[in-house]
């Protein structure tokens, strides 16, 4: 008897070990990039400034001098319910595979090696619209309207860490551009707009084009910049309450469209912009 029940306790550890072991190896599949995914558009804290005009390079480390904006994504899986109503967890895969097969089925070009498009944007969340190359978009005469704010309302809060030289120039709401309609012609995308009612507003928009991305990035609306308040901080954009994976110039515009650009204290956790890639950036 004693060496039966020896020998289901050897069984039962060898099984709890492999499982363990399972989960070791596999329960944590997740990249850095999903991990560190800045969606707030704010370059990391260790990257210079690069003036406009400018072309994103790559280090000898491999690390990026530059990045693009509103890169946020869908949370990785979604709990589900067996018929016994035992509540499971999509595996990541499960869900990468998924949001691969719907980028690549509405013309978005996955590289299999990478997980990404050649633009190192990677598939954007199931039922969110796919990036157009602003060189291959079409504008025509069709005048649309979508509304456009811009906020910063979240320094208000950190005030600490502000550059004092920029309290001046933060509004008392936050708010640098009230919510406005308005027009924009079919074609055109997140950054057309926001350029041109900028500039009728007066408002100062600095930007500097990141071929590598293949989008403009916007380092200050209003003469606040990135890092001007902490090293986590800098511009995103949301669109319909999404904030996109992708830069501003490959987010094509559709009539009603809600365009938020919001600027962010904590690398995007203080405006809802921070999220676990799925599939996104």
């Amino acid at each position: 008897m004693k060496k039966g029940f020896n020998r289901k306790q050897t069984i039962a550890a060898a099984l709890i070990l492999a499982v363990l072991i399972g989960a070791f190896f596999f329960g944590g599949n997740y990249s850095k990039s999903e991990l560190d995914a800045d969606g707030a558009g704010a370059r990391s804290p260790s990257v210079s400034t690069v003036s406009e005009g400018a072309v994103a390079e790559v280090s000898s480390d491999g690390s990026l001098t530059e990045t693009s904006s509103g890169v946020a994504v869908a949370p990785l899986g979604a709990a589900t319910t067996s018929p016994d109503a035992v509540s499971t967890t999509t595996s990541p895969d499960v869900v990468s595979t998924a949001s691969e097969k719907y980028s690549e089925a509405k013309g978005m070009a996955i590289n299999p090696g990478t997980g990404k498009d050649k633009y190192l944007t990677d598939p954007v969340p199931e039922g969110k619209p796919i990036p157009v190359e602003p060189e291959n978009a079409t504008v025509t005469d069709r005048k649309l309207t979508c509304t456009l704010s811009v906020r910063c309302d979240t320094v208000l809060n950190n005030m600490k860490d502000l550059d004092p030289e920029k309290i001046e120039l933060v509004p008392e709401d936050g708010v640098i551009f009230a919510e406005t309609k308005v027009t924009f012609y079919e074609g055109e995308n997140v950054f057309n707009v926001l350029r041109r009612e900028m500039k009728k507003a007066k408002i100062h928009m600095e930007f500097v084009n990141t071929p590598i991305f293949n989008s403009a990035y916007i380092e200050g609306i209003n003469n606040l910049y990135e890092f001007d308040c902490g090293e986590l901080s800098g511009w995103k954009y949301k669109v319909n309450g999404w904030f996109p994976n992708y830069g501003c110039s490959r987010y094509q515009l559709k009539d009603g469209d809600v365009v938020e650009w919001v600027y962010t204290c904590d690398l995007g956790r203080d405006v809802g912009g921070y999220y676990s890639a799925g599939g996104t950036r």
